[in-house]
């Protein structure tokens, strides 16, 4: 399938009732796109630990070789619904602020990271994948007959949200080392303000003065 004008280039993550099908779906979704019914960029069978994060279970990549999903946009999304941002977008909490992306309300429902966040639920394995396809019917149609459902977004939507989101975080970053920064001088200074005032304490002229207010 290389008619991309045509077809949809999309993320798609696929859950099932039972952990094992996800590793029986990476298998069907490489024998569609042997068969050109899809093209199949990158994937990985992932599990999500109980600290959140995102264990890469299996993978392919565009030459099906190990470790190359990793390298695409789906190690991307990985890295990133696997940090603390994902645990923050709905890896554990399942809310995230809009200001992230300097809008004025939750944008749970609107966010694609947020959604693919919380599809991949702790404790279970769940598919993600980068296809080009005509029609999504192929890919659901086969996931449905092992009883998975599927979550589609395009990538050129995940791919705006991760650089938000990295942007976000980068911002983060910096605004925490300013204030730190700035708690570190206000620290030092008032340091800086006893210990001079101590000294000024141990001089003679400083005690004569004191002792002559007193008096």
């Amino acid at each position: 399938m290389s008619d991309e004008q045509t077809n949809s280039l999309d993320v798609v993550v696929v859950n099932f009732d039972e952990d094992s099908k996800a590793y029986e779906a990476l298998t069907i979704l490489k024998e569609l796109d042997s068969q050109n019914q899809v093209e199949l960029r990158a994937a990985a069978v992932v599990v999500r630990d109980d600290d959140g994060k995102v264990i890469v279970k299996d993978e392919i990549g565009d030459s099906f070789g190990a470790g190359i999903a990793t390298g695409g946009i789906i190690g991307l999304l990985i890295g990133v619904i696997g940090g603390p941002l994902g645990v923050l977008i709905g890896g554990a909490s399942g809310l995230l602020a809009g200001s992230l992306f300097d809008l004025h309300e939750e944008f749970e429902t609107k966010s694609a990271l947020s959604e693919i966040s919380r599809s991949v639920k702790v404790g279970h394995t769940a598919l993600l994948a980068e296809v080009s396809e005509s029609s999504p019917e192929v890919l659901d149609s086969a996931m449905a007959r092992l009883s998975g459902t599927v979550l589609r977004r395009q990538v050129h939507e995940v791919e705006a949200e991760i650089a938000a989101a990295e942007e976000a975080q980068h911002q983060a970053a910096t605004e925490a080392r300013k204030r730190l920064h700035k708690e570190r001088h206000e620290q030092h200074q008032k340091e800086i303000d006893a210990k001079i005032e101590e000294l000024k304490a141990k001089l003679p002229s400083h005690k004569k003065q004191t002792t002559a207010q007193s008096a």
